[in-house]
């Protein structure tokens, strides 16, 4: 039935309970329409028009994470409150629009243990939202990478930071003073060795993207942060 559709040129499939919903916007055609699709039973009814942009919009509100970060679409004008830091995210772009509990347990560490200088290594960037906290915080350098090209290009047009296609074993041994993996937790284990390895004496590694009852293994957690069923990782 999908596929009818789309061939007839919806604009648009909704699956309901019980059935689909499909948007035309021509209303000349409810009649061809209606006989086509006989068989299931249709019921045809008018739509008031939507400003489906606005909706988006209002679906990405401005928030408030941790005690520093006002995370805000692009289109807002919204100043950040007093002693916020304003962090402009991209809905829908790529992975990492700070409103996953993963991300925001994240963003929380960020401001607890990045200090100004500091080069901190983004592995598993994604949009590149942890890559531009840290540069907010007045991170010396930060590095970023990520195994999805797509992402990478996606960030590098927004952040200025050091993005590249590949993973954590190609950044030089001790030079990091916090790493932070937002990813899973069985990918976390994986590259233990090198996260170590790149973590300068006295660094710290921000660990998060898993639940509370899937925490990777092998780790000396200094801290836990929680969020709804989702955990980070201070080591």
């Amino acid at each position: 039935m999908a596929a009818e559709l789309w061939e007839q040129g919806t604009a648009g499939i909704h699956d309901e309970p019980g059935g689909l919903r499909a948007f035309f916007d021509d209303d000349s055609r409810i009649e061809a329409l209606t006989r086509r699709f006989a068989r299931f039973t249709p019921e045809a009814r008018l739509e008031s028009a939507t400003d489906w942009e606005q909706v988006s919009r209002d679906a990405w509100p401005p928030i408030a994470v941790g005690e520093r970060w006002y995370l805000v679409p692009p289109w807002s004008s919204d100043p950040a409150p007093p002693g916020r830091l304003r962090l402009e995210v991209l809905p829908g772009m790529a992975c990492g629009t700070g409103h996953h509990p993963a991300t925001q347990l994240c963003l929380e560490a960020l401001e607890r243990y990045v200090h100004p200088g500091a080069c901190v290594v983004d592995v598993g960037t994604g949009s590149g939202i942890l890559s531009a906290a840290a540069l907010l915080l007045r991170a010396g350098q930060v590095f970023a990478c990520d195994i999805d090209a797509e992402a990478v290009e996606i960030a590098r047009t927004r952040v200025a930071a050091h993005f590249f296609v590949g993973s954590v074993n190609a950044v030089r041994t001790g030079i990091a003073d916090a790493i932070v993996a937002n990813i899973s937790s069985e990918a976390i284990e994986t590259l233990r060795p090198e996260l170590e390895r790149v973590r300068r004496g006295g660094g710290v590694l921000i660990l998060s993207g898993f639940a509370v009852g899937d925490l990777p293994e092998g780790f000396a957690a200094r801290g836990v942060l929680t969020k709804e069923d989702w955990t980070c990782l201070i080591c």
